[in-house]
């Protein structure tokens, strides 16, 4: 898990990563929740996803925002910290040219960055986000969403009310030649305190069922 350092608009970005082991392996790239909450690369979901990509072999990427940790810069209410992953995306995308996809996950208000990010750059083919702030931010921007994904919440969750989420959820599954995944996590606050092991299952889940699908389609 090589620590690494690259430019970003207002100045260096610190991240980890891990390149995966295949020529053409698919890219992961994962946003941590609010800096000004306490949010960083290392927030324990933030972590989880990161491994869950790194399982499936995936070149996977975690990295602070401006202002955060040693990431140079301060925070900027979502558009800056939009530009930073669109550097952290550029320079994994300069390691790894031929990857076979691409992929943007993020937790809270990395959700939020991650789908904006997710709108801007067609190469995106999919995406996970967890605990996405609909009740907070502004989604209406995924209109359409261009790629299919995930989308995890906390039956419990104390700061985004499920319903928020499911309104979400329902208005992305209603467009064409897309299908989004709405899984519920029974007893899960925002956090997942006590169910990051469930949350694993579930992204394991996925991101297995997405491998299987795409092998066979090769093979086919």
């Amino acid at each position: 898990m090589p620590e690494v350092i690259f430019n970003g608009p207002d100045g260096r970005l610190e991240g980890r990563y891990h390149h995966g082991k295949q020529a053409n392996a698919p890219i992961a790239l994962l946003l941590h929740p609010q800096p000004q909450h306490g949010g960083t690369m290392n927030n324990k979901v933030v972590y989880a996803m990161y491994h869950a990509f790194v399982r499936r072999g995936f070149s996977t990427l975690r990295f602070n925002f401006r202002g955060v940790g040693r990431s140079q810069g301060r925070f900027d209410n979502g558009q800056g910290e939009l530009s930073d992953a669109a550097s952290a995306l550029d320079w994994m995308q300069s390691f790894n040219p031929n990857a076979a996809s691409c992929w943007v996950g993020g937790f809270s208000f990395g959700a939020w960055i991650g789908m904006q990010l997710l709108m801007r750059r067609p190469e995106i083919d999919g995406f996970v986000s967890v605990a996405p702030p609909a009740n907070v931010y502004d989604f209406s921007f995924l209109a359409p969403c261009p790629s299919s994904g995930l989308i995890l919440h906390g039956s419990q969750d104390e700061l985004v009310p499920e319903a928020s989420v499911a309104k979400l959820a329902t208005k992305l599954s209603s467009q064409r030649n897309i299908k989004v995944n709405y899984k519920i996590i029974e007893g899960a606050n925002h956090f997942f305190a006590t169910k990051l092991d469930d949350l694993n299952v579930m992204l394991d889940d996925y991101l297995g069922g997405i491998s299987l699908e795409r092998s066979m389609a090769t093979a086919g």
